[in-house]
């Protein structure tokens, strides 16, 4: 199985901000976990502040892997974009995760233009949320 995991914005500094929030442990070493503990998938990680360089990613990564697991930050609030390049690529599943409890949090969070073009959405169980989301695929192979 291919799996793509796509950050956005802000994911690079997990580990340093608002560790109330977040966790303490980087995003960076949590994925290296993960490729220790799921040997037999194959991981492609991108992470960008950028919306465009996540849109080119979508597009890149979408014709190659089994699926992608998104966690677009503050674009998942906002970027129509992003949720366009998700229809537009053939991967046959998509799940869109978060750290934090969306729900938990200041109104404008709950809103996701991304949930309706995916699987489903896991959020608020810190960086444990990828490996939900990578079992979850695991289970539907």
């Amino acid at each position: 199985m291919k799996i793509s995991i796509i950050n956005g914005p802000n994911l690079n500094l997990v580990g340093l901000r608002e560790p109330e929030i977040y966790g303490h442990n980087s995003l960076n070493s949590y994925l290296e976990e993960l490729v220790f503990q799921f040997e037999d998938i194959e991981f492609y990680f991108f992470q960008s502040n950028i919306e465009g360089e996540i849109i080119d990613e979508i597009q890149k990564q979408g014709f190659i892997v089994d699926a992608i697991i998104i966690n677009a930050g503050a674009y998942t609030h906002t970027s129509i974009a992003i949720a366009d390049a998700l229809k537009s690529v053939p991967v046959k599943h998509i799940i869109e995760v978060h750290l934090s409890n969306v729900y938990a949090r200041e109104i404008y969070r709950q809103q996701s233009f991304i949930a309706p073009v995916c699987k489903g959405v896991i959020s608020g169980f810190g960086l444990t949320s990828y490996k939900l989301a990578i079992q979850y695929l695991l289970e539907i192979q």
